[in-house]
C-alpha cells in the first residue's frame, strides 16, 4: 500500500533528512586511506545520536551496523568492520538513514578513498548523473517509471550495468514501503507520481555487467563479474515547484535547477 504523506509528515522527513544529510557530508571528508569502515559507522552513529536522531539501519533485519559500507565490486549493504581497511585508489559507498519522530530519512553516496583512476571518477559521475536525471524526469501527474527510464537512458550511452535485483522505494514511517522504484523500464507505466508521495531513487551502477551475487554473510551484494560499483540515493518528494530532495542539505536546488530548465530529451 502507498503512503501519501501530509505535510507536516514530510517536514518530520525533511528533518530526518538533514540528519542523513549532514552525516553523510562528515563521512565524505572523513574518508582517507588507512581508516576501516568501522571508523565510518562510528563517525555515522556519533553524529545520528547528537542530532537528537536513530539511526534507520542498526538492528534492522537485524543487520549490525549504523551504516552499510560497501567497498569496490561490493555493491550495497556491507557491513562495517574493524578488519576492513581503505586503501589508496578504493571507492567505497556509504548508505545511510536516520529516524526522527518516527519518520525516515535515507540517502547514499560513493567516494573515492585518496586518487582513484579515471575509470571509477567517470563511473562514479555517471550513477551520480543518473540519480539526478530521474529526480529530474519527475512531475506531478507523471508515472512512477519516469524516473527509472530517465536514470537507465542517463547510463545507457556509457555501457555500464544497472543492478535490476535492488531498487528504489517509497519511504516513510517504514524505511521500505510501497512502490518499488526500479532503475531501468520503459516510461510512462505504474502508480501517478501525486503530491504527499515521497521516495528513495537509487541507482546502483556496475563498471562491468548488471549482475550480482549474495555473500555469505547474508547481506553484501557484489557484482557477479567482480567489477567495481557505484551508489547513489536521495530521497525526494514533488511540489507544485517540482522536485524536493530531503536529504540534500540544498534541497537539491544546485543540481536540479539546470537539468529543470534545459529542454527534454527527444
Amino acid at each position: 500500500m502507498i503512503q501519501i504523506k501530509t505535510a507536516a509528515e514530510i517536514e518530520l522527513m525533511r528533518a530526518a533528512g538533514l540528519v542523513v544529510g549532514h552525516t553523510l557530508e562528515l563521512l565524505k571528508a572523513a574518508v582517507e586511506p588507512g581508516m576501516t569502515t568501522q571508523d565510518l559507522d562510528d563517525v555515522a552513529a556519533r553524529s545520528i545520536r547528537d542530532a537528537g536522531a536513530v539511526p534507520s539501519f542498526l538492528g534492522y533485519h537485524g543487520f549490525p551496523g549504523t551504516i552499510c559500507t560497501s567497498v569496490n565490486d561490493e555493491i550495497v549493504h556491507g557491513i562495517p568492520s574493524p578488519r576492513k581497511v581503505l586503501r589508496e585508489g578504493d571507492i567505497v559507498s556509504i548508505d545511510c538513514g536516520a529516524i526522527v519522530e518516527g519518520y525516515h530519512g535515507d540517502a547514499a553516496v560513493t567516494v573515492p578513498v585518496g586518487r582513484v583512476t579515471p575509470e571509477l571518477t567517470e563511473l562514479m559521475r555517471v550513477c551520480e548523473g543518473s540519480m539526478w536525471a530521474g529526480f529530474a524526469a519527475a512531475r506531478l501527474g507523471g508515472r512512477l517509471s519516469d524516473i527509472g527510464a530517465a536514470v537507465e537512458r542517463h547510463v545507457w550511452p556509457h555501457g555500464y550495468g544497472v543492478v535490476e535485483e535492488y531498487v528504489g522505494h517509497g519511504i516513510g514511517t517504514e524505511m521500505h514501503q510501497d512502490p518499488q522504484v526500479p532503475n531501468y523500464g520503459r516510461p510512462g507505466r505504474g502508480p501517478r507520481l501525486v503530491q504527499g508521495l515521497v521516495l528513495a531513487v537509487e541507482p546502483m551502477v556496475n563498471l562491468g555487467g548488471r549482475h550480482t551475487r549474495l555473500l555469505d554473510d547474508g547481506w553484501t551484494v557484489v557484482t557477479r563479474d567482480g567489477r567495481p560499483s557505484a551508489h547513489f540515493e536521495h530521497t525526494f518528494t514533488l511540489t507544485e515547484a517540482g522536485p524536493w530532495v530531503l536529504t540534500a542539505l540544498d534541497g537539491g536546488k544546485s543540481r536540479l535547477t539546470h537539468l529543470l530548465a534545459a529542454p527534454a530529451a527527444g
